[in-house]
């Protein structure tokens, strides 16, 4: 039985920064554990480079105006016949709640940025092997310390995360159920097509052809050139896929 792949692609510079931010929540939250041997690597890393995207972009704001755009798409269903509008009531007071929290926290990362003991380690995560117990003292201290105390530490930073986490996550689940996968046919491994105010693709394909897409575009119109993994296994003529314009 074949198994099928899919992949999500931004069409907008906004949502590329978003589906790096829910990567890193999601490596930030699988490793938090501390559990397992290296794990600690994964977090850490994690945790700074999502610090590092929020020093470099307005995410705080971009995300609130989005929640307010979504919303209203929302309200613009409540009027349409059939329309299960309470179920469409808690989306649109889920959206509030959930905007108001990120407008009222404060600047998203900061906290992270102003712990004595993450701002002490974190250059050293830059540079190859720079995490060595001579290198960082301090970090290999506090690998040693019980793990209830590291966990707790971890859920401390995490905390701070919560608000940014919730909106991001909400908009997101929203934006990928806007639109249903619908079946396509690509011919000579091409397939492209006009779309407007779209803001993320997401496209399942079987593994057994043995390639994977290549996207271009932006939100008016998108390209997607499948290539072969083994390039003695070329594209075949017809593929068909899975496809949702969100």
């Amino acid at each position: 039985m074949s198994s099928e792949t899919l992949y999500e692609h931004p069409l907008t510079e906004q949502v590329r920064v978003y589906l790096r931010l829910e990567f890193l929540l999601d490596q930030i939250n699988q490793s938090s554990t501390l559990t397992d041997d290296g794990q600690w690597r994964v977090f850490f890393r994690s945790l700074f480079d999502l610090v590092e995207i929020l020093e470099q972009v307005q995410v705080k704001g971009d995300l609130a105006k989005d929640l307010e755009k979504q919303r209203a798409k929302l309200e613009t269903w409540l009027d349409v016949p059939n329309v299960d509008t309470e179920q469409l009531k808690a989306l649109l007071f889920e959206s509030r709640q959930i905007q108001q929290a990120l407008l009222r926290a404060s600047r998203l990362g900061q906290k992270l940025r102003e712990d004595k003991f993450l701002s002490s380690i974190r250059q050293r995560f830059s540079i190859p092997g720079g995490t060595c117990s001579f290198d960082l003292p301090s970090l290999h201290h506090w690998l040693n310390l019980p793990l209830a105390h590291k966990q707790s530490n971890a859920e401390q930073w995490k905390q701070t995360l919560a608000p940014l986490e919730d909106a991001l996550s909400f908009w997101l689940r929203l934006t990928r159920g806007s639109a249903g996968l619908q079946s396509c046919a690509v011919v000579n491994g091409f397939y492209q097509q006009d779309v407007e105010g779209a803001n993320l693709l997401r496209i399942q394909v079987s593994t057994e052809y043995n390639a994977f897409p290549l996207v271009s575009g932006h939100k008016s119109r998108f390209a997607i050139r499948f290539m072969p993994f083994d390039e003695s296994q070329p594209v075949p003529d017809m593929m068909a896929l899975s496809l949702a314009v969100c």
